[in-house]
């Protein structure tokens, strides 16, 4: 007798199907969290270097020197010793008594309105405490213009040194070193200057003509008066 009956055949295939079915599912899964745990990891990556460059700004702001620091390095500069002269204690009838200028030439006499003449010897030494006097010619007008000066060191060596590029030695004023002289002839009046320890004296006259011997006695006795 023959058996009709039809036994299904799928069963047996069933299981091993579901089972690919569910390992390629959990396949995908894992992949999937695998490829999100990368692209995290990517963004926390790319944040790293901002911080890094910040924290790299920051300290070399801090290494800029300040302010005070430049200000405490610069020198202090030295102040240069000025050039000036001390009061003179004398009056002009102690540089040149009267019979002083009668020797010199009877004709002169005082000048009660001198002022010293502009460019002269004079004018140089009232700008420095100088004494400045004039005795007058009654004839002629001309001017004997005599000026004491008491300088400092600094303003002895500046004074001598144009003295000696603008006029010439004159030894026969006073014994050297103790006394300087020098003497030049410019814009019609002869010019005598001389250097002590102490003072810087100065004559101009158009009577000096171009001679310096010409001022010498007048120069004798305003050294003899100084002492």
């Amino acid at each position: 007798m023959t058996d009709t009956r039809v036994y299904p055949t799928f069963a047996r295939n069933a299981a091993p199907s579901a089972a690919r079915s569910t390992r390629r599912r959990t396949s995908l899964v894992l992949a999937g969290g695998a490829i999100f745990a990368l692209a995290l990891t990517g963004c926390s990556a790319g944040d790293a270097p901002e911080s890094s460059s910040s924290a790299t700004a920051t300290s070399g702001a801090s290494a800029e020197p300040t302010d005070d620091a430049a200000a405490t390095s610069s020198p202090t500069p030295t102040p240069t010793p000025e050039a000036t002269g001390a009061p003179i204690a004398q009056t002009c009838d102690d540089l040149l008594t009267l019979q002083n200028v009668y020797d010199f030439n009877p004709n002169y006499g005082t000048a009660p309105k001198y002022s010293p003449t502009a460019g002269s010897l004079a004018e140089t030494a009232e700008t420095y405490n100088g004494l400045t006097c004039g005795w007058s010619n009654q004839t002629s007008g001309e001017l004997i213009e005599v000026s004491v000066v008491a300088p400092n060191d600094v303003l002895m060596t500046r004074l001598e040194q144009k003295a000696d590029v603008d006029s010439q030695a004159v030894p026969t004023y006073g014994t050297p070193p103790a006394v300087d002289g020098f003497f030049t002839y410019a814009g019609g009046s002869g010019q005598a200057q001389v250097f002590t320890g102490t003072y810087w004296i100065t004559m101009s006259s158009p009577a000096f003509y171009n001679e310096p011997g010409a001022a010498e006695g007048l120069m004798s006795a305003v050294l003899s008066h100084l002492g």
